[in-house]
């Protein structure tokens, strides 16, 4: 099967995807900005580039943002809850730094449990949205253990 089918096999079972890009092309076009769901904003004056190197690559930028800088905006915004959710519950967890979508924590293997719970609440409910959001965990010794 040629890759184009997989394509339009998959555009098929999920219209939605389809629109969404192409809604977001469309309305890039004539604006010139695309924004996250907090409303962050980012111009690509490039959309509507003569040449086709530069235009695609917009456009690319254009799908992306919105999903990208959304899921950035949401996982800031979960540092910020759960860095007051640990001092509200006095652990001396630490939370060391993000990775793309994952909070790297430092804990105490006593408040290892309390910190999970904590933190999958905090997480799955950040803010609110149509599509619930799903936290997944690893615990070890270290960042690659924990994978």
């Amino acid at each position: 099967m040629k890759s184009s089918s997989y394509i339009d096999n998959y555009f098929k079972r999920y219209s939605g995807v389809k629109k969404f890009i192409d809604d977001t092309i469309e309305e890039t076009k004539k604006t010139g900005e695309v924004h996250t769901i907090f409303g962050r904003r980012r111009r690509l004056d490039d959309i509507n580039s003569s040449n086709v190197h530069i235009r695609n690559f917009a456009q690319r930028a254009a799908v992306n943002t919105p999903i990208q800088g959304s899921a950035a905006d949401l996982i800031k915004l979960a540092m910020i809850k759960m860095e007051v959710a640990l001092q509200k519950n006095n652990m001396t967890s630490k939370m060391l730094l993000s990775v793309h979508d994952e909070i790297i924590f430092e804990t105490p293997f006593e408040e290892k449990d309390q910190l999970i719970e904590l933190a999958k609440d905090v997480m799955e409910n950040v803010y609110p949205l149509k599509v619930p959001l799903k936290v997944n965990f690893g615990a070890g010794e270290n960042w690659a253990e924990a994978h």
